[in-house]
């Protein structure tokens, strides 16, 4: 999971999708973080992003570093401990003047459970893990 994390920070900008009814949805997203052994994603609580995930935790996500790319396919895991949102927020401080933590914040951070990443390239054979 090192590995993925690592990656994905060093892409910057990954693209999660989701599905709203029978329709696909796919955005930007910057954040990424290791809290408690696990990959954690950011997002706030009142956007469509997130009443999509409640309403179907299964997405994936896809990133390009260089000549390799990565897909993060797996079920997101809503995480309201404000020890979890504090911890990314500490990661991104810049998100502090947009977002705020504990129950009656607007901070949601999800995590990954029985994900399975692929990093794939032109130039060598497919890396699948999986977490």
């Amino acid at each position: 999971m090192n590995r993925v994390y690592e990656f994905l920070k060093a892409a910057e900008t990954y693209y999660l999708a989701t599905v709203e009814g029978d329709q696909p949805r796919v955005r930007p997203f910057g954040t990424v973080h290791l809290f408690e052994g696990r990959l954690y994603i950011q997002t706030g609580k009142g956007k469509s992003v997130a009443k999509q995930i409640e309403a179907n935790p299964k997405v994936e996500l896809c990133a390009m570093k260089g000549d390799e790319w990565i897909r993060v396919a797996g079920t997101l895991v809503l995480d309201d401990r404000t020890e979890a949102q504090e911890s990314m927020l500490n990661d991104y401080p810049s998100l502090r003047a947009m977002y705020t933590t504990g129950p009656n914040g607007n901070t949601a951070v999800y995590y990954f459970k029985n994900a399975t990443a692929t990093i794939s390239s032109f130039s060598h054979e497919p890396v699948v893990i999986k977490f």
